[in-house]
């Protein structure tokens, strides 16, 4: 049984025993067209575009101390994120949870499934638009540890024990293109040497109810394609952190033991012309 993810039903329950407060990271224009009952909108999760220096990462706390305490956050209550479908919306509902636990908050889930498996499960939706009880709640810095910078990472690729993780699709991976938001959105295109490669979207199946996560001996099995267990390090990374939130939880789902992320990801590394990078096809090892 997941920590992190919960079904529609499981959803369902939570809100009628009270101390659940649901986010929905979609854009406002999905939102106003209808969403869970009670769930308050919070698109910044998605957009945000972080940098790792010591301002960034204050600012990035700063702001979603203050975003989650205006849906009504305490400390008391769970966090519940959801979007669309788990590949529709580049893991913008993990990127919630992850926040979240960069923050230190202790209670926080994401929908398996998103929006789709909660009205494929006949739960109704709403238009109408709550307003939460703002709350407010202590950032704990020791839970910091999930997120490196631009030079941890740096440091990482002379170090063969840890894994660096490039989860972005392939045309970003063999740089053909520098984001998800056009070919060239930044500066350089291209990876992170060394760095291995699952596309975010290998983590997930389909099933009969939508794109789900893969088992955890399936999400381990596709990690040893590239040399990774549940003792490897593995440092994240993808565009802006949303895709590589959609692997930590996957990751972490499976019991791998140490998994952080680069959060300012290739849009901050590849604006920063004095960190390396390789470009074109991957040159393939000989046997």
């Amino acid at each position: 049984m997941s920590d992190v993810l919960i079904s529609a039903s499981q959803l369902a329950a939570m809100k009628a025993g009270g101390d659940t407060v649901v986010i929905d990271t979609r854009n406002p224009d999905a939102y106003a067209a209808g969403h869970i009952p009670g769930a308050v909108n919070v698109h910044e999760i998605f957009t945000f575009l972080a940098t790792s220096t010591p301002e960034g990462v204050e600012e990035l706390k700063t702001k979603f101390a203050d975003a989650f305490g205006a849906a009504g956050l305490t400390g008391k209550e769970t966090a519940v994120f959801y979007e669309q479908s788990m590949n529709s919306g580049f893991g913008q509902s993990c990127r919630g949870y992850y926040l979240l636990q960069l923050l230190g908050y202790p209670l926080g889930k994401v929908l398996h499934g998103g929006l789709d498996a909660w009205t494929a499960a006949g739960m109704e939706t709403t238009t109408e638009v709550p307003e939460p009880k703002a709350g407010s709640f202590a950032i704990d810095p020791a839970a910091g540890a999930i997120m490196i910078d631009a030079k941890a990472m740096l440091e990482a690729l002379q170090d063969p024990s840890i894994a660096v993780l490039d989860v972005r699709d392939v045309d970003e991976w063999i740089g053909e293109s520098s984001s998800p938001y056009g070919k060239d959105f930044c500066p350089r295109k291209g990876r992170i040497p060394g760095a291995r490669w699952i596309e975010w979207y290998r983590m997930m199946k389909p099933t009969a109810e939508g794109q789900r996560f893969k088992s955890p001996a399936e999400i381990l099995a596709e990690c040893a394609t590239v040399g990774i267990g549940k003792d490897t390090p593995v440092y994240l990374y993808c565009f802006k952190g949303a895709r590589a939130s959609n692997t930590y939880v996957a990751l972490k789902d499976a019991g791998i033991k140490t998994v952080a992320m680069y959060f300012g990801s290739w849009n901050e590394w590849s604006r920063l012309p004095e960190l390396p990078i390789e470009e074109g096809a991957p040159m393939v090892k000989a046997a």
